[in-house]
């Protein structure tokens, strides 16, 4: 599979480039309490949600202490306002509770199998979000899974799952060192433009040649969508 996944990402980084990181290291709790509001929306309207949080509150702590149907009208433009503060006031109380402190700082002292069962123990923290922790602030060689990255890797013939947490764990361990961020960043971008989720444009993708689907859609034509190369959590 390592092959392979190499070979993906050599033809991706050829059609979209290799996706910018952010040069100042990321804060490990900023990319969690980031990637909660990613959820379920478009990166445009969680980036404005995560403004808004910073903008209106100094520290986490203000953040956690901070009355719920407050933080909801703030953080609303990302969607699913309930959910999102009762998760984000919920893992700042939880981590509060244990450390004594809002920071996640000692994370980067952590193995990645000890983080991501850390991390995943805490309120409202998922595989997804967890994982995108190690990746985007700490640099780790994992691969999160979403909805496109589930969905692509499918039909390329890298996990025979619908379930992200499953594909998740097929991709552990099989991407060559260095590539999981251009392997993750440039699927969400294949996921958007090219392999949507019905009427995937198939003619036009640049992996046509070496995916496996066997129910491709070599139709041409309909509404065409143009990728963002926008990924909040980069910018954090």
């Amino acid at each position: 599979m390592s092959n392979r996944i190499k070979k993906i990402d050599s033809l991706l980084r050829e059609y979209y480039g290799v996706p910018k990181r952010s040069e100042v290291p990321q804060d490990p709790l900023d990319v969690l309490i980031g990637t909660i509001l990613t959820q379920n929306t478009n990166d445009n309207n969680s980036w404005k949600a995560y403004n808004n949080l910073r903008n209106t509150y100094k520290t986490w702590d203000e953040v956690r202490l901070a009355n719920t149907s407050e933080l909801k009208e703030v953080i609303k433009i990302a969607g699913l306002p309930r959910q999102k503060a009762e998760a984000i006031k919920g893992v700042l109380d939880d981590l509060h509770s244990r450390k004594g402190r809002l920071d996640l700082e000692h994370a980067r002292e952590m193995g990645d199998e000890e983080l991501l069962k850390e991390l995943t123990s805490y309120k409202g923290v998922g595989l997804k979000t967890a994982s995108c922790v190690l990746l985007f602030s700490l640099h780790r060689n994992i691969c999160p899974v979403d909805t496109h990255v589930n969905r692509t890797a499918k039909r390329l013939g890298l996990t025979e799952s619908n379930q992200p947490e499953k594909t998740f764990f097929a991709l552990l361990g099989n991407i060559p060192e260095g590539l999981a961020h251009s392997f993750h960043s440039n699927l969400i971008l294949l996921g958007r433009e090219f392999c949507r989720p019905a009427a995937p444009d198939c003619p036009h993708c640049p992996l046509l040649d070496v995916c496996n689907s066997s129910d491709k859609n070599m139709h041409d034509g309909g509404k065409k969508y143009p990728y963002s190369g926008f990924l909040l959590i980069d910018k954090l």
